[in-house]
Parts: structure tokens; C-alpha cells; sequence
């Protein structure tokens, strides 16, 4: 008798394209980058292999390591990455998602770069942090129009070396930024680490930052006081000589996920550094850069969401349970569908922001004044929604889910991630009564973009709601959160009415404003069209 057949399991999900997502491709074409359509579908079967899957998971298990030291005591401080890094990486700068949009004149070159960038943090998020690093630096670089006439074309250009060399002998660079310290965290005008500027015109840092991602890169973007207040640095990890700058890896940190990307706590022992922007404007000048980065925050938890919704419809199409398919009965339809529902408005969202994005940098100040807003509050709820979304969708596969090979694990430890990096969700929301405050004309800009979803009672009564709850400002931290999250939601409400597919629009608007639903994923109306929302999600294998 066989004592080991293995039946009734599922398959790896290899082979499928990552890009074959209607809401992705929809918002592409209208967002302005339909000429990039071809690279999109490239990407995307690229991304579906198993080869390229694999690469995301042996980088994932084998972290970097940090060498601060070479064999004969000399200080290095650098890191060494398992292979499948170096081949992310190269794939990830070839197609340029680090910052080939600031030297690529097509209108919708952002949009395109926003859609890449979803599609290969479905491989594997830790090496697009450098990666977002890099393309959201340049903002900022051109403070010191001298210094990105240098750097910025390294920035953007198509080649990647690892490793650390004299920046300008290298092809192309990678840039991070350096802001927190134990004392302040978010709280960045607590920093203590201080410049000093020196007879040519550079400085000298000296100080301790608590956290510093993407570590491996050649810049470094830090922030310094000087008796002006927080300013802005550049920080090369090589000199011109070829010798390192004093920048310290002291230790990397161990974190729940993205444990491909190293972060470390960093000391700079009186690091050469040249200022970009005034003395004491460090906070507007580094903002430029957070801002970019919030926005790949909320694109890659829509990737993620995207991922764990895929693979979990995948999962139910190939196990039984009681005599048929999982995706066949109807409590795991409604929690596939509910979960569904949840990723095209995330993905929706994320390619409406994407386009105002595009247009704004173009001078559109329109789609700028939308943007301000709407960003925060995207950022605030998307970034939210997706440990819930993560945990769901790992439990659709039930023990399976929680063993590592299922990668299930990976996905979810990296979930809470996104909605802490760049600002929490209190940082956040604060943000989002800023925004308010200094710029009242951005919050007109958030509703007639509400508003052009027509005439529809639902989103029309949780406008009036959020109108009502604004009205009162000295109660608004404490009501913050749940203003934020009516925000969100209406807006969702009203992309998807404009642009999406009809039965999801129907079950977003009846479960998130209407409250036909429980508190729970799977709690979906009878009445939901579970059939058609389903057909979105379920990947064809190539």
C-alpha cells in the first residue's frame, strides 16, 4: 500500500502575468501612458516566472550581511547580498523604476513608472525600497542645482553596479535618505546630529541616526542642525579619492519583514557633506522626498494586496474541500470577492494618484492641489487596509498559509510595513488636517474630484457627513481617523463608479458606505454579483 500520495493540493503560481490586471492597464491607458503598454506586459510576464518568483525568495531568505570590517581590520563598512539581490536590482533599474521618469519627456512617464513599480513589488518588496529611495530623491536633489547637474543623470540612468566605488566612476547610483534618531523618530526638528561648514564650502556631520534604510546605496540625503535649524546634506559613501567617507554601519536592524533591504543605525564621525537647499529649511527640502515616497508606499501595498487576493483565488481554484473546489463554495466566494473588491479600489486609487502625480510635476496645479490631499488620505487608508487584507488572504489557504513555503508568511510580515514607513497612521492623519489648514483650497480640490462621479446617493450622504465632521476643528485630532477614513472611502467610491467595473462599484459602495457588511472580510451582501468580481481576480497560468 503507498503510505505518500500527494492529492488535492494546489500548484505554484508560475507562468501567470502579473500585469494581466484590468483596473492596472485601464488606468494606464487613461492616466496618459498607453504608449507604455508593451513594457507593461513584458514586466509583467517577467515578474509571473518562476525563475523571477524564485529570485524574490531566496532573496527574502538570505539577508545581507553586514562587513564593517575587511580581513585585516581596515573599517568598511559594507554589506554583502545573496546574488538574487544583484539580479532584482538590475532588472528593477533596467526598466526604470528608480528615477528614469525625471529624464523621460513623455507625458505619463510617472504613470508608467507607478504601474512598473506594482508589478515587480508582486516579486518581492525589500530591494524596491532602494529603488523608491532613489527616484524620489531627486525632488529634492534639485535644491542644489549644482549637485543634481552631477548626480541626477547617475540617478536615473538604465545601468546598476552594486557594491561601492567613487560615485562618478560608477554607471549609475542609488540614493537613501537619513532622518531618524532615537529621541525624535517622526519628530524630525528633535534631531541632534549637527553640521558644521568648512572654509570650502562643505560641512562636517556629526551624529547618530536610529534608522536608515536601503543602506547599500552610493548618497545619502541626511538631515543635520545647523545654527539656522535642520538642513539638508548630501552624503557621498566614497570620496572623490576613492577613500570612504566616516559613515558608520553600526548594526542592521532585525525586522519583522523587508529583510531584504537592510536598515541600520548609522554614525557619522565627522562625514564629509555637501548642504542642498537654504541653512534651516532641511524639513521642506526633505518633504519633496517623502512625499514621492508615500506615494510607493501606497503603491506597493495595492501590489501586495493585488498578490495576496491572487494567490489566494489562485489556491481555491485548485483545492477541494467537501466535495468541491473551494473557489465553487459560496462562503470562500464571498471572501475572495470581499478581498477583490478591496484590491481594485486600492489599485484604482493608486493609478488616479499616479496620474495627478504625472500632471502636477508637468505644472498642473489643479491636479496639485488634489494631490496634497488626497495622497495623505490614500496613503493614510490603503497603507491601513492592508495587514486585514494580507492576514485574510492568508487564511484562504488555512494551514498552508502559515507555513513559510506557501510564501503567505512573507506577504504578511511585510503588511504593517507601509503604513509605518514615511509617517504612521497618526503621523499621517496629522498630515492630512495640515494639508487642510495651510491650504484650504486643497480640500475643494478633494470634493469636485468626489463630485464627478455624478449624481449617487450613497457617496452624495457620506460627503455631507465628512462636511459635517470638518466643520468642528477643534475637536479634529480627535476625530481625525474616522474623518480620514470617510475621505478614503468616498473618493474610492467615486473612482470606481467613473472608471471601474460595475458589480465591483455596486459591492464597494453597499459594504464600505452603505454598511451592508459585517466587520470582517467575507460579509458581502446575498445580492453581490460574486461571479462577476471573481472572473477579475482568478490568473490565467501561461
Amino acid at each position: 500500500m503507498q503510505t505518500h500520495e500527494v492529492f488535492n493540493q494546489s500548484v505554484p503560481l508560475y507562468g501567470h502575468n502579473v500585469a494581466a490586471d484590468a483596473t492596472l492597464l485601464e488606468g494606464l491607458v487613461r492616466e496618459g501612458a498607453e504608449w507604455a503598454l508593451g513594457d507593461i506586459e513584458r514586466l509583467g510576464t517577467l515578474a509571473g516566472t518562476e525563475q523571477v518568483q524564485e529570485l524574490g525568495r531566496l532573496a527574502n531568505e538570505n539577508p545581507p550581511i553586514l562587513r564593517p570590517y575587511d580581513r585585516f581590520g581596515h573599517r568598511i563598512d559594507d554589506l554583502e547580498f545573496h546574488p538574487a539581490w544583484h539580479e532584482l536590482m538590475t532588472a528593477a533599474v533596467a526598466n526604470g523604476l528608480h528615477g528614469a521618469p525625471w529624464s523621460d519627456p513623455h507625458a505619463g512617464s510617472h504613470v508608467a513608472r507607478a504601474a512598473k513599480f506594482y508589478i515587480w513589488s508582486n516579486v518581492e518588496a525589500g530591494h524596491t525600497c532602494p529603488i523608491s529611495a532613489t527616484y524620489a530623491a531627486v525632488p529634492a536633489l534639485r535644491d542644489a542645482p549644482d549637485l543634481a547637474a552631477i548626480y541626477e543623470p547617475l540617478l536615473s540612468n538604465s545601468s546598476y553596479e552594486g557594491g561601492l566605488r567613487t560615485p562618478l566612476d560608477k554607471p549609475g547610483l542609488l540614493a537613501t535618505m537619513s532622518m531618524t534618531e532615537k529621541q525624535g523618530g517622526s519628530d524630525i526638528r528633535a534631531n541632534t546630529t549637527r553640521a558644521t561648514r568648512q572654509p570650502d564650502g562643505t560641512y562636517r556631520i556629526l551624529g547618530h541616526k536610529w534608522f536608515t534604510s536601503a543602506t547599500m546605496a552610493d548618497l545619502y540625503l541626511v538631515l543635520a542642525q545647523t545654527d539656522a535649524g535642520v538642513t539638508c546634506f548630501l552624503v557621498p559613501r566614497v570620496l572623490e579619492d576613492g577613500t570612504r567617507n566616516n559613515v558608520r554601519l553600526m548594526r542592521l536592524k532585525d525586522k519583522l519583514g523587508n529583510r531584504s533591504n537592510p536598515s541600520a543605525e548609522i554614525e557619522y564621525e565627522n562625514a564629509l557633506a555637501w548642504r542642498i537647499g537654504e541653512e534651516g529649511r532641511g524639513v521642506p527640502t526633505i518633504i519633496k522626498m517623502v512625499n514621492m515616497t508615500r506615494l510607493d508606499c501606497l503603491i506597493g501595498a495595492a501590489s501586495g494586496m493585488r498578490r495576496g487576493v491572487v494567490q489566494a483565488a489562485h489556491h481555491a481554484t485548485h483545492r477541494k474541500a467537501f466535495g468541491r473546489h473551494l473557489i465553487d463554495q459560496p462562503l470562500m466566494r464571498n471572501v475572495l470577492a470581499d478581498l477583490a473588491v478591496e484590491s481594485e479600489a486600492a489599485s484604482l486609487l493608486m493609478m488616479r494618484l499616479a496620474g495627478a502625480h504625472d500632471r502636477s510635476v508637468r505644472g498642473d496645479r489643479a491636479e496639485a492641489e488634489f494631490l496634497r490631499l488626497a495622497l495623505a488620505v490614500g496613503k493614510y487608508w490603503v497603507c491601513k487596509r492592508w495587514p486585514a487584507h494580507a492576514a485574510e488572504a492568508l487564511e484562504c489557504f488555512g494551514g498552508n498559509g502559515f507555513i513559510e513555503e506557501s510564501q503567505m508568511p512573507r506577504l504578511f510580515r511585510e503588511s504593517p510595513l507601509n503604513g509605518i514607513w514615511e509617517g504612521s497612521g497618526n503621523v499621517a492623519a496629522l498630515d492630512v488636517l495640515r494639508a487642510m489648514g495651510k491650504n484650504p483650497q486643497t480640500v475643494e480640490a478633494f470634493f469636485a474630484e468626489v463630485a464627478l462621479a455624478g449624481p449617487e446617493p450613497s457617496i452624495d450622504r457620506a460627503v455631507r457627513e465628512i462636511r459635517t465632521g470638518l466643520a468642528d476643528l477643534a475637536d479634529a485630532e480627535i476625530v481625525a481617523r474616522l474623518v480620514i477614513e470617510r475621505m478614503a472611502l468616498v473618493l474610492q467610491a467615486s473612482l470606481l463608479v467613473r472608471y471601474g467595473d460595475h458589480a465591483v462599484a455596486d459591492a464597494f459602495i453597499a459594504s464600505r458606505l452603505d454598511g451592508h457588511r459585517g466587520s470582517v472580510y467575507g460579509t458581502l451582501s446575498g445580492a453581490t454579483d460574486f461571479a462577476a468580481i471573481l472572473d477579475r481576480v482568478i490568473p490565467q497560468a501561461g
